[in-house]
């Protein structure tokens, strides 16, 4: 397993060089390194943060008008400032914890998952240079810490001491549990098409042909599981309004609530991210623009898509759910495993 840091090891030659002279030898390397990582921390913060404003807008705009309403129009032009009116209002008002849940725990699940994704980021290239950790099982990497996400929404809802939050975390799990099954399918097929697991090489082995192309069924399937991992509609099952209220966000105040809204974005980012990156080519395009800003066009594309889903789309019923998991989407992931290995390996 090889492991490189392509955009750290850049701003800390560049550090190191700016500090040479000013700070002693033994503090030099340390300072530098400490320096190019916090340099690497903000620009992906500022990265998701800003797509978790933006979209959020968008979001709100694009269902407003789906169903002949405006959205949000008075806050700032075109209502871009109502993001940041409703994040004053969420974050200025009182933090309360339930009596019935462990109150430690319950208040250090949601930042965990949070942090969870974002550390799923810092695996994430969005060019050949800008990339936190670059391993030669970057691919792997991440469909493992995704796999961390059902124990932690369990924890979330378990935690508040709340039957209904209980029973949706619950109902989260078995599904992306039933979902995870054809996603690392679809994935080896992947490694099979790029010959290996670094999201660097299986960038580059669209250069030809996106994989969406060589092999739109594996496509197909991945977009839906990730739509189930992100428990966008139509897998909302987490907040069947007439069933289980919010979910196992039913009793988070408002700075809570605030936080669980910025996770939902930066899972919808990094699920956009894995899209365009297996099967759309990543920032592989004509020079007419930076590749960056290639990769950024395709994710918002993407994402745009998933709105529409949602705005166009009515809930699935839990046992349509795991029956499309389980029945359909797993055999059909075997079958592209297998036509992928005849047709492009064997």
């Amino acid at each position: 397993m090889i492991i490189g840091s392509p955009a750290i090891a850049s701003y800390f030659n560049f550090i190191y060089g700016l500090l040479s002279g000013h700070v002693g030898a033994p503090f030099l390397w340390p300072l530098a390194f400490i320096i190019a990582f916090i340099v690497f921390a903000v620009l992906l913060a500022i990265l998701f943060s800003l797509f978790a404003y933006v979209f959020g807008w968008v979001e709100r705009k694009i269902i407003g008008h789906a169903q002949s309403r405006h959205g949000p129009t008075y806050v700032g032009p075109f209502g871009f400032l109502q993001n940041l009116a409703d994040l004053v209002k969420l974050i200025s008002k009182e933090h309360m914890v339930p009596d019935r849940a462990d109150k430690p725990l319950y208040q250090m699940i949601l930042p965990a998952i949070v942090a969870l994704f974002v550390l799923i980021l810092a695996f994430i290239p969005f060019t050949n240079a800008f990339v936190g950790i670059d391993s030669s099982i970057g691919l792997f990497a991440v469909f493992v810490l995704i796999s961390f996400s059902p124990l932690l929404l369990f924890l979330a809802g378990w935690t508040s001491g709340n039957k209904f939050g209980s029973i949706s975390a619950q109902r989260s799990v078995m599904v992306m549990i039933s979902y995870e099954v054809p996603m690392f399918l679809v994935i080896i097929a992947v490694a099979m098409l790029s010959n290996g697991y670094s999201l660097v090489s299986v960038v580059g082995a669209q250069s030809s042909y996106w994989f969406a192309l060589l092999m739109p069924i594996g496509f197909v399937i991945f977009f839906i599981v990730m739509l189930a991992e992100l428990e966008r509609p139509p897998f909302d099952l987490r907040e069947a309004d007439s069933e289980l209220v919010a979910g196992w966000l039913t009793d988070a105040s408002a700075p809570y609530y605030a936080l669980a809204l910025m996770l939902d974005y930066v899972r919808m980012f990094v699920g956009a991210l894995l899209i365009a990156l297996l099967f759309f080519g990543g920032w592989l395009g004509p020079s007419v623009i930076l590749p960056f800003a290639w990769l950024i066009a395709k994710v918002l594309l993407i994402t745009v898509f998933i709105v529409i889903i949602r705005a166009t789309s009515v809930r699935m019923r839990i046992d349509n759910v795991l029956k499309l998991g389980w029945i359909y989407l797993t055999p059909l992931a075997m079958l592209n495993l297998l036509v992928t290995f005849i047709v492009f390996v064997r």
